[in-house]
């Protein structure tokens, strides 16, 4: 997928808020969230975006450490869609 495409996505709702499954090209999809750091303006130019992972996410709610995150090239995702928060 495109920068464009991901970010008119992630404007769908809020960033750092709602879980989304990821679907990759050649490994298994995932459930995180997108976070927004200071260099994310530098990272989505490259098409290159910082996500927490479903196990992570309430520990990165807590604390705001972005080393939970892991960053993601978005050449490899094929699809995002929304996915109801983990109970």
């Amino acid at each position: 997928m495109t920068n464009d495409q991901i970010e008119n996505f992630l404007l769908q709702k809020k960033l750092d808020k709602s879980p989304v499954q990821i679907n990759f090209k050649t490994r298994n999809s995932i459930v995180g969230i997108f976070i927004q750091t200071a260099d994310y303006g530098e990272l989505k130019t490259k098409n290159l975006w910082r996500i927490v992972g479903e196990s992570h996410i309430e520990e990165y709610k807590k604390s705001n450490d972005m080393n939970l995150a892991r960053i993601f090239n978005g050449v490899e995702f094929t699809r995002l869609v929304y996915s109801n928060p983990a109970k």
